[in-house]
């Protein structure tokens, strides 16, 4: 389908590639790879032919058409989020309408949501609708540049079975190596200028390439041992007249010595968090806590608390709340009533999902960490940025024109520059390369504070968390252990009882609260309502499913009545779960 040969291109003064090659033949999946600069984005854009590149050849095949989500700054119109979900001249195919509706509600959105314009979204939601639109026009070649970085947890999966069964070829670029080993089977490294293809999973490249690195670091130290020697014999023996000759015989072979040379190190952000000062064993608290959006309850009497020492993990479906409660815990939005507790000797930081809105654009990176809430000396403000890859002039770059990636590591240098002993970071991996993300997940793991966090990377979840806080309804249950023993209990307690609500499990719940006389027959309304709500959600999986089957197409009877059923379902199930908040 597409072939590079022997592409060199050069940006900004800077030589990317020379002399890549790659081959992406029909069903390929593949994942792109490499540190932050290193010209990943600017590969996707030869391949889509907004970029030439300098010399090589790169050709495809006659027609071929190919698909592109950028990392950012999705297209913004009057165009509806159905419309755009839409080619204009499909909109009036019910089939096409179907599959839309299909990929708008697997990517999160309701929908009440699909005559909304587009322009009132915000930048992530109208990521999601573009990406809609690809998935329903489905290109020979689909060409995604982080793709989940706009994604909960449930949109993710749904993304990730829907691209298992995509008929095209894939290449995407992501930092969520879970995503990854689900979807992709083989990864493209950019290194050394070049592209190198591993026929495997994420795990797999990283031992491959560290293999290979450890072969030719001890293929180069013998090369240095025999060059040493070389060199020795050369100044004994050239100003000997009996060995001169053999003297300038070695130095030839020296000119013509095809020498190895070692792979550049990329540069890595070197993230450690100071140890903060000790804490009380609670550290934060909330006591009959109630908050809603207008009509929207979203919290009526939530307890809630977070120990020392605890990393907690929030997950639950979209717009179950989760960033609502990190935020009330921060103490970044009011709420109706209730408390918020803050613990003997505890300071709490907090990253924000959107960082855009943190930074003054005017202020440059060194006066956004100057003015980072401590006194700290120039010289050592100056050291951390540089940790951070803000070395030189970088920074003195507006925090305007700073990039995604940019934006989120000049946050956690500005948490370290005024560490807290509670984090609270909701997509704190979002727009970092795999590189910068271990390094975060290395230094939160030896962090002594508390942590809450929120993150569709289900491998730096999995990795990080003690405790899995589930959101869900306005109810929030805490899980002691990782993503994965969470996953585990849910799974095997509906497999023993598939028509009962979500379990209550053994772990810390919170206090009782005050109960009204007819407590139990609510309690039922309430198992019940939940049991219907679980069995639609199951109808609705169940319906997209349908639709995702490649052969269903040749009835479009068929396919329009399981987007009717969708519709449906989807508007009986915002009905129910209203009713089940309002008796909360």
């Amino acid at each position: 389908m597409i072939t590079l040969r022997n592409v060199h291109k050069s940006f900004g003064g800077r030589t990317l590639f020379d002399g890549a090659s790659l081959q992406i033949n029909e069903g390929d999946r593949f994942a792109l790879v490499g540190p932050n600069g290193a010209g990943k984005s600017t590969l996707l854009k030869m391949l889509l032919g907004q970029l030439e590149p300098d010399a090589g050849e790169l050709t495809m095949r006659r027609g071929l058409v190919a698909g592109y989500l950028p990392q950012e700054n999705a297209p913004v119109s009057d165009e509806t989020v159905l419309e755009r979900a839409l080619p204009e001249d499909w909109r009036h195919d019910d089939r096409a309408g179907a599959l839309a509706k299909a990929a708008l509600m697997g990517l999160g959105f309701k929908t009440t949501d699909f005559e909304r314009p587009v322009r009132a979204l915000s930048g992530g939601w109208a990521m999601r609708a573009a990406l809609a639109r690809l998935l329903v026009m489905k290109p020979d070649a689909l060409l995604l540049d982080e793709p989940t970085n706009h994604l909960d947890i449930d949109s993710l999966f749904w993304l990730e079975k829907h691209l298992k069964s995509y008929p095209g070829a894939i290449l995407l670029i992501s930092h969520d190596r879970a995503f990854i080993n689900a979807v992709c089977r083989a990864v493209v490294s950019v290194q050394d200028k070049t592209l190198k293809v591993y026929r495997g999973d994420y795990e797999f490249y990283l031992r491959e390439q560290a293999a290979e690195i450890e072969r030719l670091e001890s293929a180069w130290k013998r090369q240095q041992e025999e060059i040493a020697k070389m060199q020795e014999f050369i100044d004994r023996n050239r100003a000997r007249a009996s060995t001169a000759a053999r003297a300038q015989s070695m130095i030839k072979r020296l000119e013509k010595l095809d020498r190895i040379e070692l792979p550049s190190r990329a540069q890595s952000v070197k993230i450690r968090f100071p140890q903060p000062k000790r804490a009380g064993l609670r550290v934060l608290s909330l006591s009959r806590v109630f908050k809603s959006y207008g009509e929207t309850k979203v919290y009526q009497g939530l307890d809630f608390e977070i120990e020392r020492g605890w990393k907690m993990a929030f997950v639950g479906h979209n717009g179950a709340g989760k960033s609502t409660l990190l935020k009330i815990l921060a103490g970044e939005i009011p709420f109706d009533a209730g408390e918020r507790v803050v613990g003997c000797d505890v300071k709490v930081g907090y990253f924000s999902q959107h960082r855009e809105g943190r930074f003054d654009p005017r202020k440059t990176v060194l006066e956004e960490a100057l003015g980072a809430g401590r006194m700290n000396p120039e010289l050592l403000v100056r050291s951390v940025l540089g940790s951070f890859l803000f070395t030189g002039d970088a920074v003195h770059k507006k925090a305007g024109v700073l990039s995604g990636g940019e934006k989120s590591r000049l946050a956690l240098a500005k948490l370290l520059l005024d560490p807290p002993n509670v984090l609270l970071m909701d997509e704190p991996t979002t727009h970092l390369d795999m590189a910068s993300v271990d390094a975060l997940l290395g230094a939160l793991k030896d962090f002594e504070g508390s942590i809450c966090c929120i993150s569709h990377d289900l491998y730096f979840l999995n990795a990080l968390a003690t405790h899995v806080v589930h959101v869900d309804s306005g109810r929030v249950t805490v899980y002691p252990g990782d993503y994965d023993y969470f996953k585990s209990r849910q799974q095997a307690w509906r497999e023993e009882n598939p028509q009962a609500p979500e379990p209550e499990p053994e772990a810390m719940q919170a206090p009782p609260r005050p109960s009204p006389a007819d407590a139990k027959q609510k309690a039922r309304r309430e198992a019940k309502l939940k049991a219907e709500i679980e069995e639609l959600h199951g109808r609705l999986e169940a319906l997209a499913a349908r639709l995702s089957e490649p052969g269903l197409y040749e009835d479009y009877a068929q396919v329009r009545a399981i987007g009717d059923d969708m519709e449906k379902v989807q508007e009986l199930l915002q009905s129910k779960e209203a009713r089940l908040n309002s008796l909360a």
